[in-house]
This record gives C-alpha cells, structure tokens and sequence, in this order.
C-alpha cells in the first residue's frame, strides 16, 4: 500500500522535516513477511545558477559551509557515533548549514546527523592530487562511487556528489614538460568523464562536483566542464598573495566562465593560540591573522551572488602526516581545537550565522595570558575584541568602561588598558531589547620597557628574537614578548633581518619560538643596573635546504647550504669561541645556552663575531640572580 502525501512539509536547514518509509517484502503465497526496512526521507528540490547562486525549493538560499575531516586527538580516525554526532551540532549551533564531508564517505552517524539537523551535503569520494598509471585504480574508483551513491541515495541531506579534489596540483609539479604532463591529463580527463557518466546512471537528480586548487589549468585542460558545477579551493593571502586575490580571482572565473556555478570548496589559514601578535601576518600562525584573513574572506562569500557558497577549510585542528609548520603533523586551519574547544573565531562565524539568538563573545579565550612593553607608570594598550551579532557593545575592565563600539562585520575592536596581573573583561550589549553580557578573567605579565632594580626581581625577560609574535609555552607559561630595535635606555637588537621556516624544530615542544630567528645578527643590549644575570640564548640553524611538501602551494623555502659558527662575547668577554649551532645539536634542532654574568657595568652586551657564514640568535632571556 502507498500513502500519498498530497501536502508534504518541505525540508530545509531550518525545518529538517522526515518521513519514516516503511517497506515490507511480502509473500502473497504465504501470507508472510519475508523482509521489512524503514528509512527516513525528505521532501525538497534545489538548483544552482551561474549567476544568482544556489536555489532551495525555490527560493535563493546562500550556502554556510565547513569542511570536516574524521578525526581526534589521540584515538586518529577512530570515532564514536557520539563524536561524529557531537560534531555536528558544533556546526549547527554555529549557525552553519552546509557541510562538505572531505574527503572520503564518512560514518552513517553524520549522514543522519546531516538530515535530522538539516545540513545540506556534499560527499566525495577520495581521488586526490593526481591520477596514477597504476592498473585497476579507475576500476577501484568508479567502484567506490557507485557504493557511496547507492549507500547514502535516500538522504535529502545530501544535494552533491564529487569525485575529484585538486587533481593537477601534484600532477603539475612531478611532470614539468609538456611531454610528461600531456598523456597524465589524458589520463586524468578520462577518468573524470568515466565517473561523471557512472554518477549521472547511478543518480540524476543530485549534482556533481570536482574541487580544484587555484590554476586556471583545470579551465584550459576542460577539466571545468566536466561537471555540473566547480568547487574552487582558494587561499589567497595564506600559501601567497594578498587576501584581496580571493574576490579578484572569483570575479575573473565569473567573467571569463559566466556558465559555471561556482562554490569555494576550501579557504582557511592556520592558527596556533601559543602565537600572538599587535600586527598579523601572512603564514605567521597567530591567532590574530587566521581572525584577520576569515573576517575578509566571510563577507566575499555573503556578499557576492554568483558564488554559491563556501566550505571553510577545516572544522577541526586536524592530523596531517606530511606537515611541519608550527604544529607539527597538525593543520592547524580548524574553527575548533582537536579537542572541539572553539577557537574565539568560531563566535565571528555563529555571530554572522545566526540572527535567531544573541551571540557576545569577548574573542580573548585564545589569549588568556597576555604581556605587552610597559613604559614606566603606563598601562599597556592592548587590543580586545568582541564578536556579536548585537548593533553596540560596550567594554569594561576592571568595571571602567572602555567606550561603546558599533559593530561591523560582526565585531567591536577595543584598545584596553592593561596595569594589573589579573583582570576582569567584561562586555555588555543588547538585543532585541534584552540586556547581553560576557565576562572573562585574564592574566597580565607586564614587561618593563627599562630595567631597574625596582622591576627586576622576579622577572624573566624572554624575547622571542626575528619575530613580531608573543609567543607562550605551554610547558612553562612563560610568554616571550615579539622582538624590538634597541634604544637608548631600553633593550632590543642591533641589526640583523628577520629570518625563519616552517620545518619541524628537533629537541623541543616549543617549535615557534626557534621557527623564527634575526639573522647576520651584530648583538642583543640590554640598559641595566650592575649585578649578577642569568644569560640564555636559544639557537637552531634552519640553513639547511629541505624539500617543500605540496601542500604549501606556492610558499616555498628559501635555506641555502652552509654552516655558520660564530664568537659570542658578553661584555667584551669571550663565552663562545666558534659555536656551530649545527655541529654541536644539529641542523632544525634547539640548541640552548646559559651563561651566568657578574655585570659591573650599566648593561648587557652580548656581541656575535661571524667566524663561517652568518650569525643568528633564535631567542633570548635575561633574569636578574639577587
């Protein structure tokens, strides 16, 4: 028997409405039940346009994506249904209505989770980075493609079916010559129209997609009109380029392309809370650029009507065995930590999702332990941001009001003064008539701009030596405060440039800090009173030429090969005659020394003579002995 369902309610992000199907197998002859299934379904249609974007029962809908790997810390890809199921109210709580479940099918859990939440999907199967001449492997895929459609066809979750991510970019970096490449774009342009084929038997009523990496390539080869729509992984203004490339190259694929509806299947830039900085910058890892770079890239994405959507790149922290950087074996691009506490950007995506509920987010709980250079009976200014879908925020520190900020873009940015070791932040709005507060409590480790016996007990000056970057050890808590020239009466550096890498750092958990060093260095002065200091210098020699993973995507090193060994002199006395940083630990290996100084003078000069190569200091750290 079929019931007929003459007014059925259509089912959406915001009204995830499912019918349970009952099938029954039965056997006339003997009046029995052979077989009996349920499964739950929905009604709704859809349509993309090149020009105007996605369509969900009629009505243009913008696409709210994340990307989501299956996996944590420290069980791998091991989860739970509980933990799949987790993850997707994260994202649903965001405010996100679209998920972009990358790279592979994934458990059951998510695809439930997908329709009873309402989460509109795109699956994909795992053929990445290049197509190989290996025999059976277009059997293989067009094999998985078949059992993911027929596995998951009766979801109404699920709006997109892909088969290919960033195909050409190994492709074009092993093969060079247009010999080597051509009979691989055969091979790659063969199989994407055989799975194209196998996706349109199998299911005609959804959509098929590849995602490609930034390269007009996928356009000249005809990569681009193989399916019904593109997804484009963009990252301007993280592997290169500036963040404005994002909109720049979207409205070149749109002129030059105009029939091709286009989603941006991944975007994002990495963050490490360990790092942070008054003047982000590209590839740094701050907590602040990641903020800086998806602020831009967000309102791109709302804004521009022919873009469909996009999928952030990723929801999660997640394990990746190929990379360095300054997590290593970690992309660390999430919206959540590995543990799925959110990082304070998670709440500038819930504030610009969500209008239903008030969202107040003091966006400071990646940076409870903050420092900053006093100058004598000053508080310190720092930034404090808040993230709210409320029209006003007013701050507070300690109960004094800092001022009232109108939001744009969702956010409110403060300069606070900060003078005591423990304050208390507070925010407060309105919405929609309602008073709104947060509060957060944080520490405050005050660096005297100059020493004197009034501030140098107790304190351990650490600088984190060629970087702009606080950066604070999770082991000791110690923050080391962003590097500075030296003036007169202060302490700082004498010369020397900036200088760093993104490779693994050996005998150490504190990899940023010996990432980032200032090369063909002449000294490090510190202005102060006479007495007896600790001396630590933190070294590691990065000039060794290393391979860069593909991933980088245009950022590649610059070591060259040489060794460096240089004199150490404090105070005009020799502690090191020819320290080689690279033969005593080894080269991307922390090398720390120690040196204790009976100061009879009004500073600390510590000189670096080149005896091969060039000089560098990675870091550096004083503390008074009394």
């Amino acid at each position: 028997n079929i019931s007929p369902i003459l007014q059925p309610l259509l089912w959406t992000p915001e009204t995830p409405y499912l019918y349970r199907v009952e099938t029954t197998l039965f056997n006339c002859k003997t009046k029995s039940i052979v077989d009996q299934s349920n499964h739950h379904t929905g009604f709704r249609w859809f349509h993309f346009e090149s020009n105007k974007g996605f369509y969900l029962n009629g009505k243009p809908y913008k696409l709210r994506g994340i990307c989501r790997h299956q996996d944590q810390k420290p069980i791998g890809v091991a989860l739970t249904d509980e933990m799949h199921r987790r993850d997707m109210k994260l994202m649903k709580e965001m405010g996100a209505n679209f998920i972009r479940i990358s790279h592979y099918p994934q458990d059951d859990a998510i695809i439930e989770m997908c329709d009873k939440l309402g989460m509109l999907a795109w699956e994909e199967i795992p053929v990445i980075d290049i197509v190989p001449d290996t025999p059976g492997y277009g059997d293989n895929c067009e094999r998985s493609l078949r059992e993911m459609i027929r596995q998951h066809y009766n979801h109404p979750s699920i709006i997109i079916w892909g088969y290919m991510n960033e195909i050409l970019l190994v492709t074009q970096r092993k093969y060079k010559t247009e010999n080597e490449l051509k009979p691989v774009i055969e091979r790659t342009l063969a199989l994407a129209n055989r799975l194209e084929q196998v996706l349109k038997e199998e299911d005609s009523t959804r959509i098929s997609a590849m995602a490609f990496h930034g390269s007009n390539s996928y356009n000249e080869t005809g990569l681009s009109q193989i399916t019904d729509i593109v997804g484009w992984n963009l990252y301007q203004g993280w592997y290169g380029g500036d963040v404005t490339g994002f909109e720049k190259f979207l409205a070149e694929q749109h002129r030059n392309y105009p029939a091709h509806p286009m989603i941006v299947s991944e975007y994002g830039a990495g963050s490490d809370r360990r790092l942070h900085t008054l003047a982000p910058r590209a590839f740094d890892f701050s907590i602040e650029y990641q903020q800086k770079y998806l602020e831009h890239y967000l309102p791109v994405l709302e804004e521009t009507p022919y873009v469909c959507g996009g999928t952030h790149w990723n929801f999660i922290d997640f394990s990746s065995a190929l990379r360095d950087e300054s997590m290593p074996r970690i992309n660390n691009k999430g919206l959540v930590y590995a543990d799925r506490t959110p990082k304070d950007v998670y709440y500038y995506y819930k504030a610009a999702w969500r209008s239903d509920i008030p969202v107040l987010h003091i966006a400071s709980r990646d940076w409870t332990r903050r420092s900053g250079v006093q100058q004598e009976g000053k508080p310190v200014m720092l930034p404090v941001k808040v993230y709210s879908n409320c029209p006003e925020v007013e701050l507070f520190i300690d109960g004094t009001s800092v001022g009232k900020k109108k939001t744009e873009n969702f956010t409110a940015l403060f300069e606070v003064p900060f003078l005591r070791k423990e304050p208390f932040l507070s925010a407060h709005a309105t919405y929609q008539g309602k008073p709104v507060t947060d509060g957060l409590r944080v520490g405050f480790t005050p660096i005297p701009d100059r020493l004197d016996k009034t501030n140098l007990n107790g304190l351990e000056l650490a600088v984190n030596v060629g970087s702009h970057c606080f950066f604070t050890s999770d082991e000791s808590h110690l923050t080391w405060v962003p590097d500075q020239p030296y003036t007169p009466g202060s302490w700082g550096h004498l010369g020397g440039k900036e200088a760093g890498t993104q490779t693994e750092i050996g005998l150490t958990t504190d990899g940023p800090l010996f990432q980032t060093l200032r090369n063909g260095l002449e000294g490090y002065r510190f202005d102060v009173p006479q007495g007896v200091y600790e001396v630590e210098l933190l070294f590691t020699d990065i000039y060794r030429r290393n391979s860069s993973t593909a991933y980088l995507l245009g950022r590649e090193r610059q070591q060259e090969n040489r060794e460096n060994a240089f004199r150490i002199t404090i105070n005009g006395k020799t502690v090191e005659d020819a320290l080689s940083p690279c033969r005593t630990s080894g080269y991307f290996r922390a090398l720390r020394k120690k040196y204790i100084v009976d100061n009879d003078t009004d500073h600390l000069e510590i000189k670096f003579h080149a005896r091969s190569g060039n000089s560098f200091l990675n870091g550096i750290k004083i503390r008074h002995r009394n």
